[in-house]
């Protein structure tokens, strides 16, 4: 069964698997990230050409919405309720904060990266302008293969 004709309860799931495992959403088998946010030109096992990806600062927001707003909040309570020394915040609240923005940024990206593939997102009116990019980029990309 094609990943289109799958109920939503299954992309979800696929979504959610390759997104958070930094998998191809197409085979779910190659490596979606050549390095820690930079994704692939293409997936290793199928050839999936990641141009169509452009989660742009949507990891950010996600990271910034799901972790360092409520870490706030708990650092404000902290203050508020107990008045500690400054160093107790830059020993707990200031490291919670940071490496609770920063670890989450592949998962998130991968979870977008893959939603986008298996929804086929786009920005609505795009989609000539898009053909004819790709179209560029491989001409290009042949043109420099040969010479």
């Amino acid at each position: 069964m094609s990943l289109d004709a799958a109920p939503q309860d299954a992309k979800f799931a696929w979504i959610m698997k390759c997104g958070w495992k930094g998998l191809c959403p197409r085979c779910g088998q190659g490596r979606m990230f050549r390095k820690w946010l930079k994704l692939a030109d293409r997936c290793a096992v199928c050839d999936l050409d990641y141009c169509f990806a452009a989660p742009d600062d949507g990891p950010a927001f996600f990271s910034l919405c799901i972790v360092a707003f409520p870490l706030t909040f708990v650092a404000v309570w902290l203050q508020a309720a107990f008045e500690p020394p400054f160093w107790v915040h830059l020993v707990t609240s200031l490291p919670l904060l940071v490496l609770g923005c920063i670890f989450p940024l592949q998962p998130i990206k991968g979870w977008l990266v893959a939603s986008q593939y298996v929804n086929k997102a786009q920005e609505a009116g795009t989609e000539k302008l898009w053909a004819k990019l790709h179209a560029d980029a491989r001409k290009t990309s042949l043109g420099d293969r040969d010479g």
